[in-house]
């Protein structure tokens, strides 16, 4: 027994208004009115819990950008209270030497980056406040 070729299958379908599984001689058991409540009901609290998801997401979301904005702060005001105060370090010395210039290095990519990030962060946490 062959069986044509799936897409002529679904063309033939569509042209006869059927499912292929009726071309095929199969039996087919219509959904009841019944079948279709309860299948919309499971629909209807899948969307439920979809929805709770994506509000959960977005409150995490927002906190974890303010949390960011926050640490932006807090490392900012360290490293004005700290002063440089690695530039006065006795740079003879290999191992301060190389810690030194990482401190270094750390504060010229942050007091460049940072900016840009809290600029980020905080447009992020404007577009997911909470809109009553």
């Amino acid at each position: 027994m062959s069986v044509p070729d799936s897409d002529r299958l679904i063309a033939i379908s569509e042209v006869f208004e059927t499912s292929v599984s009726m071309l095929l001689g199969e039996n087919v058991i219509e959904p009841e009115a019944d079948d279709l409540k309860a299948i919309s009901a499971k629909l209807e609290v899948i969307n439920l819990q979809l929805a709770q998801r994506k509000i959960i997401r977005t409150r995490v979301l927002h906190w974890l950008l303010i949390s960011l904005c926050i640490v932006i702060a807090v490392i900012f005001a360290v490293l004005l209270a700290s002063e440089s105060s690695y530039l006065g370090w006795d740079y003879s010395d290999p191992e301060t030497a190389v810690l030194g210039t990482a401190v270094h290095a750390f504060e010229w990519m942050f007091v460049r980056g940072a900016p840009i990030v809290l600029i980020g962060a905080g447009i992020g946490v404007f577009l997911t406040r909470k809109k009553e």
